[in-house]
């Protein structure tokens, strides 16, 4: 019966999990609120705050699965991707926990791990599963053969869809983190209402450089065109009364075309290699229109679908825990020589 503490320390997030033979026992989040009135991540900053919250973090999550150090048989740790100073804190802080208590030391992918947080709660997804990763950083759809057989088979080839989404916050002057309140006011505007191109991008690659340049226009433009355009007649006070009085409609017509963006590869995957155990991860899956979208396509198509809890979406310990787990179980452990550089599989 393993007992595995994992930290999470690839960004602002601190987090430390436990896990006991395959079930998640605990899993604590620190979010930094620093960064809000820089509107994004600082990382020297982020930094400075993993280190004063590693250990409260650590010491919560042991307290909450009612565990002690001494009964740890593995700590698993990000080791990328992420901001080095970030990585850094954990990878150090979980090496010299691993070698003062004389246990194996765990790396583990942050993007493996995504994938993996289908398989913390039931029902879980059988394999081979295709997974669309959808984060700040990374979109990508991973064909799963096993917790240790992954491929990516799709990605983005310029911006993720969750900078996509915060860069068009901030273009409404929305606040910092700016996604999830695109999803809010979503709720409340018609999708249709506003039209974005999609890239026209072959195979299952994705791009949003274009459609983020799109929706810059439109608003410099104060919605009279979609078009691209060298010169904007409007002034800044009927672009700003333009987004006010029409920011619901604005963001439903943005997170529309990003979801569709998304799922119409996703679907695309699916046809080409005849898998319909479909599974959604990454920060931007706790996004409620995807949620949504993705269910409905699932049940068109009829798919298995499989979506984490929202705690095990955003970069947790949790999903660390569970990739360090079956980690353990094939043996797969970081070295712990001094000066080496643990190197996580994806």
């Amino acid at each position: 019966m393993p007992h595995i503490l994992a930290i999470e320390s690839s960004c602002d997030e601190t987090s430390a999990a436990v896990c006991i033979d395959g079930a998640i026992c605990s899993n604590i989040i620190a979010t930094q609120k620093v960064h809000e009135q820089y509107g994004g991540v600082v990382p020297e900053l982020a930094s400075r705050a993993h280190l004063q919250n590693i250990v409260p973090v650590v010491q919560a999550a042991l307290k909450a699965a009612g565990c002690s150090l001494t009964q740890m048989n593995a700590i698993a740790f990000t080791q990328a991707p992420g901001l080095i100073g970030s990585l850094l804190v954990g990878a150090q802080f979980a090496k010299s926990l691993a070698q003062s208590l004389h246990i194996p030391l765990i790396a583990v992918h942050h993007m493996q791990a995504h994938v993996l947080a289908n398989l913390i709660d039931d029902p879980k997804p059988e394999f081979p599963f295709l997974c669309l990763t959808v984060s700040g950083g990374h979109t990508q759809i991973v064909l799963s053969e096993s917790p240790s057989n992954m491929k990516v088979i799709g990605e983005t080839i310029d911006d993720a869809a969750g900078e996509a989404f915060d860069k068009s916050a901030k273009l409404l002057g929305l606040p910092y983190p700016g996604g999830p309140l695109i999803d809010k006011y979503a709720k409340e505007g018609n999708p249709n209402r506003f039209v974005f191109p999609e890239p026209q991008i072959p195979g299952l690659n994705f791009s949003f450089s274009g459609l983020k340049t799109s929706i810059l226009y439109f608003l410099q433009n104060a919605g009279k065109s979609n078009l691209y355009k060298e010169e904007f007649a409007t002034t800044e006070a009927e672009r700003i009364e333009f987004i006010e009085n029409n920011l619901a409609d604005i963001c439903a017509s943005i997170q529309n075309r990003i979801v569709t963006i998304l799922l119409n590869k996703l679907k695309k995957a699916s046809i080409e290699t005849g898998i319909k155990n479909i599974c959604l991860a990454g920060g931007v899956s706790a996004n409620s229109g995807l949620r949504k979208a993705f269910e409905e396509m699932g049940n068109k198509y009829k798919w298995k679908t499989f979506i984490p809890a929202f705690q095990y979406c955003t970069d947790n310990a949790g999903m660390i825990a569970i990739t360090g787990y079956y980690k353990y179980l094939n043996e797969q452990f970081a070295d712990l020589s001094v000066g080496s550089t643990a190197r996580a599989e994806w």
